[in-house]
């Protein structure tokens, strides 16, 4: 007997011939109480619960430091090494005398002095507009007029339909850098911030240990529950550890609002994988060894930066890979993640990797089981699904 999810899928997916296969939002689905979103990390970071999805929707619910078990010498952990930034600004625009305030997430860098930035309250600005950023504790505490022009600066340059804007900085490179330090918040989820605010915790909780090029504005959150404990038992078991570095962008968080998912538009995210880290790569797996990424991020990298042949390269670029069920992976053995909102693109990629309806069912067992959800919640280990 087909599950309900397979009923759903056939009576909702049609193939159109030279277009794909449309697929229903619904599919993607799921009942997610607002309890089981984690707004703290468990302390210490590796003691994070583990649930383990293996072939035929078998589940064990393990301890993340049990990750171990589940490796063998040989085995290469793919890990994004990219570096949280605070990019979340209040923004002030002066026209004609008049103050407005947006709410401004960087996400892409463009060039040396340019970014992209989601804006809320996007309406209220047009190109040409001066913005002065700064970090919303410091607006609370202030008069607007002589807040404004005492803080870092931008002009709005393109302005695009659904609330993105290039931003062309007075500061470049270095300067920049260290200005949207001092100005900047710690972009936390939109989940988390809505019921509390950043605080000197999350400077260290939202950032994994070996963070170490500054660039994302999401961190990549499967990493947040390696220690240097979890590190010296990798050592230990001859399990490699290698660096990729893809800056997660706020499209992240982005939700998909088109009913038909063929339709969503991913926003580019820059990484890099260099030659050494391919050459180390393509050796793992001709020497028998499994890649495991850590977390999609790694994920989407890994699978940009494999040739046709099967063979990494060394890859730079952007990428908007948007990876759904029906998708060949190539790249990747297995993936550790944290659990994923429904209707994301990150649910999505999971399906993808490991069956629809595995992960509904695995879903299912973690919020019956009170496993914490999304950036500061528990992690899961995941085995490919049949090939689709």
């Amino acid at each position: 007997m087909l599950s309900k999810y397979a009923v759903f899928f056939w009576k909702n997916v049609r193939v159109i011939g030279g277009i794909g296969f449309p697929m229903d939002i619904k599919l993607f689905d799921f009942d997610l109480p607002e309890e089981n979103i984690a707004l703290r990390p468990a302390v210490p970071r590796d003691t994070s619960r583990l649930l383990v999805v293996n072939t035929g929707s078998n589940l064990e619910d393990r301890n993340f430091g049990d990750l171990i078990e589940y490796l063998r010498p040989g085995d290469a952990l793919v890990f994004n090494d990219t570096r949280v930034i605070p990019a979340q600004f209040i923004g002030l625009r002066k026209r004609d005398g008049n103050i407005a305030r947006v709410g401004l997430t960087l996400h892409r860098r463009i060039s040396a002095y340019q970014w992209s930035a989601f804006a809320k309250g996007a309406k209220k600005l047009r190109a040409g507009d001066h913005l002065s950023l700064t970090r919303s504790e410091r607006y609370a505490g202030c008069v607007e007029r002589a807040c404004i022009g005492d803080t870092l600066r931008a002009v709005v340059g393109k302005k695009n339909d659904d609330g993105e804007i290039e931003l062309n900085f007075e500061l470049s490179g270095p300067a920049l850098d260290a200005a949207m330090m001092v100005n900047g918040e710690m972009p936390l989820p939109p989940y988390i911030a809505s019921k509390r605010s950043p605080d000197a915790k999350d400077l260290v909780d939202y950032q994994t240990i070996y963070a170490a090029n500054d660039g994302a504005v999401a961190a990549p959150t499967a990493g947040l529950h390696f220690s240097d404990d979890m590190f010296a038992k990798l050592d230990d078991l001859a399990i490699k550890q290698l660096f990729c570095t893809l800056h997660v962008g706020a499209g992240t968080f982005l939700p998909v609002k088109t009913k038909d998912i063929r339709y969503h538009i991913m926003h580019y995210e820059n990484g890099m994988i260099n030659k050494e880290t391919a050459d180390q790569l393509n050796k793992v797996r001709q020497n028998g060894g499994r890649i495991i990424s850590v977390g999609t991020t790694s994920l989407r990298l890994l699978e940009s930066a494999i040739n046709p042949d099967g063979n990494f390269c060394d890859w730079q670029g952007a990428t908007d890979i948007f990876i759904t069920p029906g998708y060949k992976f190539r790249a990747v053995d297995l993936l550790i993640t944290n659990f994923h909102l429904p209707r994301s693109t990150l649910f999505m990629l999971v399906s993808a990797f490991s069956g629809l309806e595995v992960m509904h069912n695995a879903y299912e067992h973690a919020i019956r089981n009170n496993y914490r959800f999304y950036s500061y919640g528990d992690s899961s280990l995941l085995f490919p699904g049949a090939p689709n």
